[in-house]
């Protein structure tokens, strides 16, 4: 075995009295805050309300992780439904198994609620989200880390990951390549790409937000050619990869074709 190589932890939660703290839950939990931040302040900046942060986040969080959970469940059915699995652990997400695209979708119905109730601009506030979405999955995929799970092939770079088997507590034989952090580092890359290419031009119309999209998208595409934990695949292709080309596809087509506005425009309704 290398001497070099990036230990995982054997447990993933702590108990204070009878209750838990999970570390998935708690990096969840920082990039949900990081990303509202992160909105609250460029919101702030194109002249929307205090707080309307805050207001859509109470509709998008829910929402996005009932989308994440649900995509979850129908791309990797394999430990919850047929022979051998236990429907019941469906519900526990504290063990992992958030799929960012069905948190995208979810989340996207949950701000799309939010936005007509305060009559605001759909687009004004995805691209006030598009930096802070990224950093929010970064920090969240750290509770990968902790949960033992994301990883990659067998490898023989230094920074091969040991693994656990969260079951038994023993390392897995071998190093793997720690596919969760080659995503935070992309997501970073990709948050910074957004916020400078922003500043720089000036998107609007949702634009910045389709360039996240299409940065997360390419990166998502050669990692998920790393992963091997169980997934649903088509042509020996897993499905994740379909549905990152496709997003890819969709948020290009947009950004491309939607003129960039000329001017500042309003931030309510009218402006969509």
């Amino acid at each position: 075995m290398s001497l070099a190589a990036i230990p995982s932890p054997a447990t993933s939660v702590w108990h204070l009295g009878p209750l838990p703290i999970r570390a998935y839950a708690l990096c969840i939990l920082a990039g949900i805050v990081v990303a509202a931040l992160i909105m609250e302040r460029r919101l702030r900046a194109r002249g929307v309300e205090a707080g309307t942060a805050l207001d859509i986040g109470a509709w998008a969080v829910p929402s996005g992780i009932l989308g994440a959970r649900v995509y979850h469940l129908i791309t990797s059915p394999q430990g919850y439904f047929g022979a051998g699995g236990d429907p019941l652990r469906a519900f526990a997400i504290w063990e992992g198994g958030l799929s960012i695209w069905g948190g995208l979708a979810g989340g996207a119905l949950g701000v799309w609620i939010a936005v007509r109730r305060r009559d605001l601009s759909l687009s004004v506030v995805a691209d006030a989200l598009a930096p802070g979405l990224p950093v929010a999955q970064a920090i969240g995929r750290i509770g990968n880390w902790f949960n033992n799970e994301v990883y990659g092939r067998v490898t023989t770079l230094p920074w091969g990951l040991q693994v656990h088997d969260m079951r038994t507590g023993e390392l897995l034989p071998g190093l793997y390549h720690p596919t969760f952090a080659y995503e935070a580092l992309w997501n970073l890359g990709v948050a910074a790409l957004v916020w400078g290419a922003d500043r720089r031009l000036a998107f609007r119309r949702g634009r910045a937000f389709a360039l996240y999209v299409m940065g997360y998208a390419a990166g998502r595409v050669w990692i998920e050619t790393l992963r091997i934990d169980e997934a649903t695949t088509f042509f020996g292709v897993r499905l994740n990869v379909f549905t990152a080309i496709a997003a890819f596809l969709g948020a290009a087509l947009y950004f491309f074709t939607t003129r960039p506005a000329r001017i500042p425009g309003p931030v309510t309704a009218d402006a969509r």
